[in-house]
């Protein structure tokens, strides 16, 4: 998350998130998806990502840190790929305009989700 927070080609999508939450969902998602213990109870990705206008070029960025990350922390190659395996999947329910365009805005009627506290 800090490395997405940190770059302006996708960083505008989440000014109005609460970070805590996500990172949890995040946390709990990909711990779920893996056949860890957690259980995600989120919102869908579709619901979650309706109306923030994602661009394909966003999303790629994303996970250009997620693989960024995973390398930082020695994550084998074959499970790399295991995970972005997973997670391509949904990228369909978070993509809403398919360009390679990068750094757009938040438009303002956007709901993000409420706070955990």
């Amino acid at each position: 998350m800090a490395r997405v927070g940190g770059d302006d080609r996708a960083n505008g999508k989440f000014v109005r998130t609460d970070l805590p939450r996500i990172k949890k969902q995040v946390a709990d998602q990909l711990c779920e998806a893996t056949g860890g213990p957690c259980t995600y109870t989120g919102r869908s990705m579709r619901e979650t990502h309706a109306g923030m206008k994602i661009t394909a070029g966003e999303f790629d960025v994303v996970m250009q840190h997620l693989g960024a990350a995973l390398d930082e922390l020695h994550v084998p190659r074959a499970e790399q790929d295991e995970l972005v395996g997973l997670l391509q999947p949904m990228r369909d329910d978070i993509v809403e305009v398919e360009s390679p365009q990068t750094g757009t805005l938040l438009p303002h009627s956007y709901q993000a989700a409420p706070s955990l506290m």
